[in-house]
Parts: C-alpha cells; structure tokens; sequence
C-alpha cells in the first residue's frame, strides 16, 4: 500500500488536497477510481482520519483520492458538498491518468462522507456529469431529524449529541435541511442514480436512516446491494478510530470487492441481494 499527498484545482474556491492510495492490485488497468469522503459529523474529520475506510477501499483494487474537504461551521452547507464535486469532476475528466484506461468511478463515505458522497451522486446524475459507476455509503448521516429508532436506542438524541451539533453547525438554518443535496434521505426523486452500497451495523446509531435509504433507493429502481455488520462494531466512530485490524474489517473489504465486480459487469436490481455479514 502506498499513499501520496495531492492538490486538485477546481473551478471553484481554493485547491484541495487529496490523499491518493494504490494498492498492489492497481496495476491493472481497470482498476476503479474512488472519490472518498471522510467522517467527523462535518465539523471535524480528516484525511489520516479517514484512513481505515480509504485503505480497505485500495485493498480492494481500487486506486482512492481521499478528500480534505472544508469543514462546519467555517464552511457551511454547500460549501464542502461544492469543494467535493469539484474534484470528482476533475478526477472524473482525467480519470485514465489515475488508472489507467476508462476506469469505472466511484464515490464513497462513511457517516458525515457518507451524506456528501450520496449528494454528490445526486449532484451527478442532476448534471449528467461525471458518470458514476457505483456510491459506496457506509454508516451514512442522511437524517438531521435524528429521531429513527436507532438513534433513540443509542441515546444520541438532539441534546448533548454530537451529530445533532454537527447538523446544526453544517446546515446553519433548520429550512436547508430540506434540501435533498444537504439531507439526501428527503430527496423525492432517486431515480437514476449510481448503484448503491450501504453497510451499517446492529449497534450503529445510523442503522436505521441507512436501511431507510436502501429501501427507498431500491424502490426508485436503484440497483442496491445492502450489507449489516453483526454487534458489536462501534459504528459509527469505529470508523474513524484507525481500527486497522478491526474484527469489521475483512467483511467490509469483501464487500467492496464484491461490489466492484456487480458493478463493473452492469447487473439488473434483481442481482444485488441484502446481506447480514459477521463482524
């Protein structure tokens, strides 16, 4: 595994820096591309932070540009959701000098990446650009209600919890979290977007927000492959604890792996299948 520090100029606002990770089997010349957004609930967060997910991404085959996105409440909503699609848009016009030819693209994230790689794969489709293979979502905050059954068993609800201060810090006004580019999970047209992994947890306070959105993903005819990992995992903050060798781990590599290659070969919805997978 190696990895190296990049800048990518976008047409809007300052560079961004970018963590790019190669893996041995990036070799080939079809190895997809990641754009990869790390966690923190928007405000904290960064890119040695996100270094589990986008290393187990690499290990996977694919060749990982992690994302230093700005953060809350400096940045509010949609300020690192435009930074992000800045770079998927470069990395996605020059995607063959990354990987070789025509490599499949891909955004992924995980709990506060999450929610920006689900918007950017709204973004996309929106504008017909970049073409996206495929949205890798895990633990994802998509509801700033925080009010599912998994959130109220966690005893995270909107008092003292740091995610419903992320929220409040990201969006700046309740009224933009009606915006399906800021809460995707209200969007009312999901149609025609990327494929889509999402993995969440028994014990993940998002569980329910991510099984919410897999539902209504797979009812917007969105090819869907849905993994829950077994208790206890620790999720979400597991997932920006640098748990290299987390029992979670192995079984979200072979996820990755496994979803590149539905991906890569253009299945129906029918062939994506739920998985409950032991941690």
């Amino acid at each position: 595994m190696t990895w190296a520090d990049e800048t990518v100029q976008g047409s809007v606002g300052a560079p961004v820096k970018v963590r790019v990770y190669r893996g041995g089997a990036v070799l080939s010349h079809t190895a997809p591309v990641v754009v990869h957004l790390h966690s923190g609930a928007f405000v904290a967060g960064s890119l040695d932070s996100g270094r589990t997910v986008a290393q187990l991404l690499a290990e996977a085959g694919a060749v990982v540009a992690s994302v230093d996105y700005p953060l809350a409440p400096e940045h509010p909503f949609p300020q690192a959701l435009d930074a992000a699609f800045d770079v998927l848009t470069h990395i996605g016009r020059g995607r063959a000098a990354w990987a070789g030819k025509k490599p499949h693209l891909y955004v992924a994230g995980e709990e506060a990446g999450g929610n920006l790689a689900a918007a950017l794969a709204l973004m996309a489709r929106d504008q017909r650009s970049p073409t996206l293979a495929g949205q890798i979502l895990l633990s994802p905050m998509l509801d700033a209600c925080l009010a599912t059954c998994s959130v109220r068993e966690a005893k995270a609800g909107p008092a003292d919890c740091q995610w419903a201060d992320g929220w409040h810090k990201y969006l700046g006004s309740p009224a933009k979290a009606a915006h399906p580019y800021a809460s995707p999970i209200v969007s009312s047209r999901l149609a025609g977007v990327a494929p889509a992994l999402l993995v969440s947890a028994e014990d993940d306070l998002l569980r329910d927000e991510t099984l919410n959105y897999a539902r209504r993903l797979r009812e917007s005819g969105v090819p869907v492959r849905q993994h829950l990992l077994s208790a206890p995992t620790g999720w979400p903050c597991a997932l920006h604890d640098g748990a290299d060798d987390a029992p979670w781990a192995g079984a979200l590599r072979q996820s990755f792996s496994e979803f590149f290659a539905d991906t890569v070969t253009c299945p129906s919805p029918l062939s994506f299948q739920q998985h409950h997978v032991q941690a």
